[in-house]
């Protein structure tokens, strides 16, 4: 399916376009990687989907996140901010028994809590300008997979900002990632093929 790979990382694939090592895993962390990866995100409950699901994935890989992530719009009412804000102890326990999704009681109740704070957001201009407000104003691209970052000055004060604010599971590599994720920073390495 896919040529070797280049020093940079870089994998050129039979349909032409270059990708990064890890965006060849499967098809669909190809597709993740073409279609959304660095897409910025325009309402509140997209961005607070994101937000969860990477605050999910610490530990794990985005391939299991995304695997199960039509599993977490379901159990998360489509991330729909007001909606999980008002998740209480029973929702907790329906959660914990979905083996749909993943099933920590920490990263569950982190989410409830990152709903409330999001709220709390609004009066100062809501979440996406929140975030928006920490993206670089410079940014390199990496020259390859080696010199990719997995942290910023941008994410670690993104971080300080957010648990300050109450925010958890909100550690400075979640907040690069969602960075990167979200095209905040473009983080495709040099060479590579651009979002579709």
């Amino acid at each position: 399916m896919n040529a070797e790979i280049n020093e940079k990382g870089l994998v050129t694939c039979s349909d032409g376009r270059i990708r990064p090592r890890w965006a060849t895993a499967s098809d669909l962390m190809q597709d993740y990687y073409d279609y959304e990866w660095g897409k910025p995100l325009t309402t509140e409950d997209d961005a607070f989907e994101r937000l969860v699901l990477e605050g999910f994935q610490a530990g794990l890989s985005w391939e299991t996140v995304l695997k199960k992530r039509a599993a977490f719009r379901e159990a998360f009412a489509n991330f729909h901010v007001d909606t999980v804000a008002d998740y209480n102890e029973a929702d907790i326990e329906r959660l914990l028994n979905n083996p749909a999704i993943i099933r920590n009681r920490k990263k569950i109740c982190a989410a409830i809590t990152n709903a409330c704070c999001v709220q709390e957001l609004r009066d100062d201009g809501g979440l996406l300008t929140f975030l928006s407000s920490f993206a670089p104003t410079e940014w390199n691209q990496p020259e390859s997979l080696t010199t990719a970052q997995t942290t910023s000055a941008e994410s670690i004060a993104m971080s300080t900002a957010l648990k300050a604010r109450g925010f958890k599971f909100v550690g400075p590599t979640t907040c690069f990632a969602l960075m990167e994720a979200t095209g905040m920073i473009n983080n495709r390495v040099v060479g590579s093929s651009d979002l579709k």
